[in-house]
Formats: C-alpha cells, sequence, structure tokens
C-alpha cells in the first residue's frame, strides 16, 4: 500500500547521471536530523519515497519531509521505477535482506551500519553487489567528518612520529531503558541487533581506526555481563594489531558509573600522543616535542550529509565514496572475534 504526498509534482525524463533519486527504508528517528534531510538537500539528489510497516508513520514522515510518496510495503518501494538507490535505516537483523533485494532489483544501496547481524551476511551483501553490478555504500560517515579528516591529517604529516599503539576507552552509565523492567530497546536484543551496545555504537569505533591507521587482522578479546539488566553482553575487552604492525587494545563498558564516563582514543607514537573521541567531538590535543596543541571543527546539522554527498557524487560519476562494502563489513568481522555468534 502507499500514499502520495502533494508537497512536490512528479517529474520525468530526466537522466539519472543528473539526479539521484532515493528511497527510504525504515524512515525512523535515525533518518529525522542525522541523515534524512541530506537526501533532499544536497545538490542533484532527491527524495522520491519512503516505507515504513506504520501507514502512518510513513505517511507523517513523508510529508514533513517532501517525499513524493510513501509505502508500507517494501517491495512496492524496492520495485518504484523511479528510485536509483535506496537507504536501508532499519535494524541490522534486516539490513541484508533488504540490502540485497534492492540490489537484485536494479538499486544501489547505502545501509546503516553495523552493516549486518553477521560477518557472513556482510559477505552475502558483497557478493550480491558483485553479481548485480550495483554499488553497496556503508554508513560509517565519520570518515567525511572534519573532525577525524583533522586527525589523519595530523598523522599523515608525521607529528607523533612512528605510530606505536593506540588505546581505546568507551565507558558510559546504564540508559533509563537499561534500567527499566518492562522496556529495553532493540539495541540490546542480539536477535535483532546481532549483539548489545557493542554492535550499535564500537563500529564507528573501529571503522575510524581503520581509516586513520589502516586495517586491523588480528583481534582476540573478552566479553562479559556485569550489570545484568539485559541479555547482551555490557563490558568488552580487546586486544589487536593492525597490517602495520601497530598495536592496540580498546575496553567498552556500558553498566559504568556516570563519574566513569569516557569517550577517548588515544595514539602513541614514538614522538607524541594524539588524543580525540569518537562520538563527543572533544578537542583534538596532540602533544610533542614541541609542546600541546589543540584543534577544533564544527559538525554539520545532519551528521551524515558529508558522507551521503559523496554517495551522490559516485553515482553521479563525480567523486568517490570512502566506505564500500569490503571496508565497511570489517568492523563486523572485528566484533566476531569478541561476541559468540549463534
Amino acid at each position: 500500500m502507499f500514499g502520495t504526498s502533494s508537497i512536490r509534482p512528479l517529474k520525468t525524463n530526466y537522466s539519472r547521471m543528473k539526479t539521484v533519486r532515493w528511497g527510504i527504508i525504515g524512515a525512523g528517528d535515525v533518518c529525522e536530523v542525522k541523515s534524512g534531510p541530506a537526501f533532499y538537500k544536497i545538490d542533484h539528489s532527491e527524495l522520491i519515497a519512503v516505507m515504513r510497516r506504520d501507514s502512518a508513520k510513513a505517511a507523517d514522515f513523508a510529508l514533513r519531509h517532501g517525499a513524493r510518496r510513501w509505502y508500507d510495503d517494501s517491495d512496492a518501494l524496492l520495485h518504484d521505477p523511479e528510485i536509483d538507490a535506496v537507504y536501508v535505516a532499519t535494524p541490522p537483523q534486516t539490513h541484508a535482506d533488504y540490502a540485497i533485494r534492492a540490489m537484485k532489483a536494479g538499486k544501489a544501496v547505502y545501509v546503516e551500519k553495523p552493516m549486518a547481524m553477521t560477518y557472513a551476511e556482510c559477505m552475502d551483501m558483497i557478493a550480491a553487489s558483485k553479481t548485480t553490478g550495483m554499488t553497496l555504500f556503508v554508513a560509517h560517515y565519520r570518515r567525511s567528518l572534519s573532525y577525524f579528516i583533522k586527525v589523519k591529517e595530523l598523522l599523515n604529516v608525521n607529528k607523533l612520529g612512528t605510530i606505536i599503539s593506540v588505546l581505546v576507552r568507551q565507558f558510559r552509565a546504564p540508559l533509563a531503558a537499561d534500567l527499566s523492567s518492562e522496556f529495553h530497546t532493540w539495541r540490546v536484543d542480539p536477535a535483532i541487533a546481532g549483539g548489545g551496545y557493542l554492535f550499535d555504537l564500537a563500529p564507528h569505533t573501529i571503522d575510524i581506526l581503520d581509516f586513520l591507521l589502516g586495517r586491523i587482522i588480528y583481534v582476540h578479546g573478552f566479553k562479559t555481563n556485569r550489570g545484568g539488566l539485559y541479555a547482551a553482553e555490557d563490558c568488552v575487552t580487546a586486544a589487536f594489531v593492525f597490517e602495520s604492525g601497530v598495536v592496540g587494545n580498546a575496553l567498552w563498558s556500558f553498566t559504568s558509573s556516570s563519574v566513569a564516563d569516557s569517550d577517548r582514543v588515544e595514539i602513541v607514537g614514538s614522538n607524541g600522543t594524539l588524543t580525540f573521541s569518537i562520538f563527543g567531538f572533544t578537542p583534538i590535543i596532540l602533544e610533542d616535542g614541541e609542546g600541546i596543541h589543540s584543534f577544533t571543527t564544527e559538525q554539520p546539522q545532519h551528521i551524515q550529509q558529508p558522507f551521503i554527498q559523496t554517495i551522490v557524487d559516485e553515482l553521479r560519476d563525480i567523486g568517490n565514496c570512502p566506505c564500500h562494502g569490503e571496508t565497511g563489513s570489517r568492523p563486523n568481522w572485528f566484533m566476531e572475534q569478541l561476541i559468540d555468534i549463534r
């Protein structure tokens, strides 16, 4: 079933190379500010249709965001002839299914992170991309933010000398939903998310380390549930090695006291250290033989917009996106070394 919005009239007979026409599957909270507006604010990009199983919510989203029409059936959107590319913004449980079906329907795909429930599903998605010739993009959008580009610039000019190690610490107190005896977010349900908050948050960290320091080739670690608030792991530690020989250590805890809250990455080199955050965008701190230097950047209103711009540019054959299926699958591989996937 579908409905139409009176926001804009239909247009026809235009070139795909001039405008990328989008459909969204899963037009929920993540689409409201972080990603959704980018699809119609970027030049040469247009939001054609959105889909949610709740038709009233689908219609409301379409009206507020200027989509031409809405669907409550995924097949209808996937086979809409006016759509060139599909953004899959559902929980991870359905990423692989929607992405593969979209590519088989002749659509490019932009899928939220984590890329899928398991690394095997990621491989199925990559295989479908190769078979169909449809490009698969993964939402590791931090690669296009000025904050992390600045971190990479500081590393590239050799401010730290030889990179030796990286230390990651993310500690967070339980959320209100975690403490509730009646309601838990799907993000801590392994049947929907693949794991707990590790699967929701750690992919950003793992991908940024890949972006900054190259591919991680070995991972070993441990998981536990210290809070007993839900079934998924809430504390995970990892030791890992990059292809370059740099070593790393990470600790994620989602049941700590609020006084222990931490969002910190420290890269240690032979000439100094570089410290930054993944989620807080705290000042980037470089400490070397010349002293302590601080750098700040401004974040965009719609945090995924710079990355979505690279997707539109690539689909229009005027640029390249920094994260496709193979790269986007690496955080899944990393997490599977730590979590027993059944």
